[in-house]
């Protein structure tokens, strides 16, 4: 059992955290997943804050194999390759890389023939990495889309919706493209469920969303979009079928996998884990005020499990933003201070939260950790800064933001809550 100070159960969730991180490592996860060697060419194509070391991992695996290709990640993601070139863009909002990425893809899978292999090596955050605008929008327009999907409080599923129907790469698009070759998916997720549609948007993933769905979507959220924006939305195209390409998906790494083993490693210290869900959605703030009152449960009458314990619960919740504005913040540090203030000081409690890939939002935190006295460590006012969406703000004036720069893989958010 972990000793029982504030120092060891900063040190113990830090620990369950990592857990979780390092269960998704690219080269581990990669290895075991990989088809038979192609007979002809190989096309390595990609996208997402993972696809950097799940290309590297792939070279390492393949050393005698040719093969060429381009793949996307987040700027400050990208390591060192042979053969696939590796293109860093802007996240969570696609940026003139993004598109100049798609475009390279889009030619590296021109001409193929049938014994040839293309390999996407595809997690999240590829829906904003990847950029090719439908006819009739820029790329600017799909930045405004973007900008508001991320303020409107819509699921990821939902923003990936309407980023397909104004997309040519996303929607199994880039599959279409690489026809008759086969194309072999390999995939980290990072949504609720392991949807390989709505992973980086699915390029290359038959894709049964409807221009109709994603009109509905911008309409229910109240987005304003310009009209030829809705023009093009009103505009329907045939999705891309499973008749359409030649699928193998091959999912690698997911939430459920990492909070099992962040499970693992918590039970090694002494504590009984329950993992709650690994595709919890909702309003960050909501949902600290929730795990405020199950972790409270725990601790006052051992239900729905009896201390000492870990809550665990992976999803990726969303922060909607007033046309007020917002401080700093991402939807990990905003969970905890809404938990730090539900729980008010309630001893024997402590939390972490995350986003697996190191960067909670757009700020260099990957989260930050929840004791007792979080509340008391800083003149700021807690429940001030969380109406002002400033949450990265506070845990940074309390010294309790976790710093673990880019982790080069994704699985989402891990949320970990011990209660003694």
């Amino acid at each position: 059992m972990v000793q029982i100070n504030d120092s060891a159960l900063r040190g113990a969730l830090t620990e369950i955290f990592m857990a979780a991180v390092k269960s998704a490592d690219p080269h581990e996860a990669l290895i075991g997943a990989l088809p038979e060697k192609p007979r002809g060419r190989c096309v390595v194509v990609g996208a997402g804050k993972a696809s950097g070391a799940m290309a590297a991992a792939l070279e390492a695996a393949w050393p005698d194999v040719d093969m060429q290709g381009v793949v996307v990640t987040r700027y400050g993601h990208a390591v060192l390759t042979q053969k696939i070139r590796i293109v860093e863009a802007a996240h969570p909002v696609s940026d003139a890389m993004s598109e100049m990425a798609s475009m390279l893809m889009m030619e590296q899978v021109k001409g193929l023939r049938e014994e040839d292999c293309v390999i996407a090596l595809i997690s999240g955050g590829g829906s904003s990495l990847l950029a090719l605008p439908r006819q009739g929008i820029t790329l600017a327009d799909k930045q405004a889309v973007n900008k508001a999907l991320l303020k409107s409080g819509a699921t990821i599923h939902e923003m990936n919706t309407v980023r397909k129907q104004l997309s040519d790469i996303k929607g199994g698009r880039l599959a279409l493209a690489a026809r008759p070759a086969r194309v072999v998916t390999l995939i980290i997720s990072d949504v609720p469920g392991d949807d390989p549609q709505s992973i980086a948007s699915g390029p290359t993933v038959a894709d049964s969303s409807t221009s109709a769905q994603a009109l509905e979507i911008v309409r229910r959220y109240g987005i304003a979009l310009p009209e030829h924006i809705i023009k093009v939305l009103e505009t329907p195209r045939l999705p891309v079928t499973a008749s359409d390409i030649e699928q193998d998906i091959r999912t690698i790494a997911t939430p459920s996998g990492a909070l099992a083993a962040a499970a693992s490693v918590a039970s090694k210290m002494g504590f009984t884990p329950l993992i709650l869900g690994d595709a919890i959605e909702g309003e960050s703030a909501q949902l600290g005020i929730v795990m405020a009152g199950i972790a409270k449960s725990v601790k006052q009458h051992g239900v729905p499990v009896k201390g000492p314990a870990v809550l665990l619960s992976g999803g990726e919740t969303t922060v909607t933003i007033g046309a007020s504005g917002a401080g700093r913040g991402g939807r990990n540090t905003e969970f905890l201070l809404s938990l730090a203030c539900a729980l008010k000081g309630e001893p024997g409690i402590y939390a972490i939260a995350g986003d697996t890939d190191g960067i909670d939002g757009t700020e260099d935190a990957a989260g930050a950790i929840v004791t007792p006295d979080t509340l008391t460590r800083t003149e700021h006012h807690g429940r001030e800064m969380l109406a002002a969406h400033d949450s990265y703000s506070y845990f940074a004036a309390s010294g309790d933001l976790v710093l673990t720069g880019p982790t080069l893989t994704n699985v989402n958010d891990i949320r970990a809550i011990i209660v003694l």
